[in-house]
């Protein structure tokens, strides 16, 4: 197999140095060859350490333990790390806890420089922003990460399948401040009204900066293929503006090198006047960077000037100087200048302006739209007394959809509450509804239901739910817990406080608040993942003993 990979390294290699990429890269910067050599070789696993997780300082010391280092940059909530192996190498023990702290959400893996938009718009508690190209959610999350629950991140996705990638990061990453939609990003609904915060554009692109993880690119990138997605970029970054708030924030980002998908989108979004390039500020301080071109050439698909087609004037680097000064303050990361991969990104300040507020009513017209049964919605009053019989009492923000419980932010019930208009304001959609989004998913699943009936509450939620609920837990011995996860599935009369009423799904919480869900019949059986027993035995200090034979 090494032999195997070895050669394919050398194809690539091969393939790399005639590259068109490699002839335009030329052409965009001084010293191409250096770029060159810092392009080639096999990104390093980095990974991002979720700072809501309650085992955060243990994963970091496991994270040093194994050689990893801090990445200095890095200025958001948690920390990141480069592993000392390349993406997808790590060996025996390391890769079994590695996939485990990533299963359970308590690390994400993603690549360095992909951190860089999320520090950029440096969202804060109480913000609501919106994630336009979410999947596959690494980013998605790091906002959640910057909100903790207080604020909402709605995360859109146009393509089916990257929907369910995404709904699949957002779980295992369990944040209650996130709402999963799906839209064309150039037509989302304007939801608040007010508009969002900040804004995170990382729009579809060529990829050419990312080579040492896409070695392929070198074969297939082309320089008409940034100018086939100008439009696209563009029109994403315009609905973007459109949505954000007066004062608000929008970073737009590729992990393109191409200044038609990058500098020349830009520039026509500052050339509409709603928007300004602002510095980067001291969130992305310490990140090696260069300042956003102002000047560049359009290529042929041989890499060559290209001095005999025609093309659009705004693909030209701009003459408008107030435009073209701005430029310098997009940020530009070169692959050998930051040890990973390529990257773009500008911050926009939406142009302060009077929100336009409408006074005169009634509208000429209001419409009901009802919302599939399949949207999430409140719970009802009936589940509501359920809940209070069996947890004691019942969260703010609870929501049903099919068989599971979810529990939100209150921004998100907030969003879901308040009235929104379409087409320009000419019709009122009354709040108490989703439409006109269309939402997949929201917030941190609760709990799960059967047959209609709560079944199970959620290891995963249990101890944020401990300050709000007491009905499904058990205090019990640490031993309890210990001897659990070994393996063993103790006899219920073993566990002296345990009552005859406690049976079925239950949360066992040793002295330390540490807790473990399980079943209790005859025996006590735990009702967790294997990743989250794997985290959980590495962080209690366990080894792995099997159950004794009866």
């Amino acid at each position: 197999m090494r032999n195997i990979m070895a050669s394919r390294d050398s194809d690539w290699r091969e393939e790399a140095e005639n590259s068109i990429l490699l002839k335009a890269v030329s052409h965009w910067r001084e010293e191409p060859e250096r770029w060159f050599q810092g392009s080639y070789d096999r990104l390093p696993e980095t990974v991002r350490v979720n700072p809501m997780s309650e085992e955060k300082d243990w994963v970091e010391s496991w994270l040093s333990g194994v050689g990893a280092n801090r990445i200095p940059w890095f200025s958001g909530p948690g920390s990141a790390w480069e592993m000392p192996f390349n993406r997808g190498s790590a060996q025996e023990e390391v890769k079994i806890l590695m996939t485990a702290l990533h299963d359970t959400g308590r690390i994400t893996r993603q690549e360095a420089v992909s951190m860089l938009p999320v520090l950029a718009l440096d969202p804060t508690p109480g913000h609501i922003v919106l994630d336009l190209c979410a999947s596959p959610g690494s980013k998605t999350t790091q906002i959640c990460e910057h909100l903790g629950d207080s604020g909402a991140v709605i995360a859109n996705e146009v393509i089916s399948g990257r929907v369910n990638t995404l709904v699949t990061n957002v779980h295992r990453h369990a944040s209650r401040a996130v709402l999963v939609v799906q839209h064309d990003g150039r037509h989302i609904p304007k939801v608040p009204g007010s508009g969002f915060d900040g804004v995170l554009v990382d729009v579809p692109c060529t990829g050419s900066g990312t080579t040492r993880k896409n070695p392929d690119v070198w074969g297939k990138w082309r320089p008409s293929s940034g100018r086939s997605l100008h439009s696209l970029q563009y029109d994403l970054l315009r609905r973007a503006i459109a949505v954000t708030k007066p004062g608000g924030r929008v970073v737009y980002s590729t992990c393109s090198l191409d200044p038609i998908e990058n500098e020349a989108v830009v520039s026509r979004a500052v050339a509409g006047g709603k928007v300004r390039v602002i510095p980067c500020g001291d969130s992305l301080s310490g990140v090696p960077s260069n300042p956003g071109m102002t000047n560049w050439a359009l290529l042929n698909d041989r890499g060559e000037l290209d001095v005999e087609s025609t093309f659009e004037e705004y693909l030209f680097p701009p003459k408008d100087e107030a435009v073209s000064s701005q430029l310098s303050d997009c940020l530009r990361v070169w692959n050998d200048e930051i040890g990973g991969g390529g990257f773009f990104l500008a911050v926009l300040e939406k142009v302060q302006g009077e929100v336009v507020s409408r006074t005169t009513d009634p509208f000429p017209s209001q419409k009901t739209f009802d919302d599939p049964e399949s949207f999430p919605r409140p719970i009802d009053e009936e589940r509501e007394i359920e809940l209070r019989e069996v947890w004691g009492s019942v969260p703010s923000n609870m929501w049903s959809r099919g068989k599971s419980l979810l529990w939100s932010s209150d921004e998100i019930r907030k969003i879901w509450g308040a009235d929104r208009t379409r087409k320009s304001g000419k019709e009122l959609i009354p709040g108490d509804r989703w439409r006109p989004l269309k939402v997949i998913h929201l917030g941190l699943i609760a709990a799960r239901l059967r047959k209609g009936s709560l079944d199970r509450t959620v290891s995963r939620a249990a101890r944020r739910l401990r300050g709000e609920i007491s009905g499904p837990f058990v205090n019990v011995d640490e031993r309890v817990i210990d001897d659990i996860l070994r393996g063993k599935e103790p006899l219920r009369t073993e566990i002296n406080s345990l009552r005859d009423t406690d049976r079925g799904s239950r949360i066992l919480v040793g002295p330390s608040g540490y807790c473990l869900a399980a079943w209790v019949g005859n025996r006590v059986t735990p009702m967790v993942s294997q990743s989250e027993r794997i985290v959980m035995r590495g962080v209690r200090d366990l080894s792995f003993e099997p159950k004794e034979e009866e």
